[in-house]
């Protein structure tokens, strides 16, 4: 099992019931094909760097999963039938990267387990 990070830009017209909707359906893709959900954060609306789609602002959505290698180009394909994703962009990512990400959500903190006594 690889650990992955997957950023998807939603277009901004979608309602926050949609949006929670397109991301329990990616969520639950990725459950149903082995892969474990490691950790979710909803950015929101937020400004684009450039224009998409004639769109100068998207909803951006962050997914930190953990599946098989040959999982990506089945989420790929998911990815690019739906309308509602503007962009999307999977990341594998290391030892480092993980243990990054772990002390980021744990406010730049390691969190260690305590040594009984």
């Amino acid at each position: 099992m690889n650990s992955y990070e997957l950023m998807l830009i939603f277009t901004p017209v979608l309602s926050e019931e949609d949006f929670k909707a397109a991301q329990k359906k990616y969520s639950d893709f990725i459950t149903d094909h082995s892969g474990t959900i490691v950790h979710s954060n909803p950015w929101g609306l937020k400004s684009l760097a450039y224009p998409i789609q004639k769109k100068t602002t998207g909803i951006y959505w962050v997914l930190e999963f953990t599946a098989n290698a040959d999982f990506n180009e089945k989420l790929k394909i998911q990815l690019l039938r739906d309308e509602s994703v503007m962009r999307h962009m999977i990341t594998k990512l290391d030892k480092y990267a993980v243990e990054y990400n772990y002390t980021k959500r744990n406010g730049g903190f390691k969190v260690t387990q305590k040594a009984e006594a």
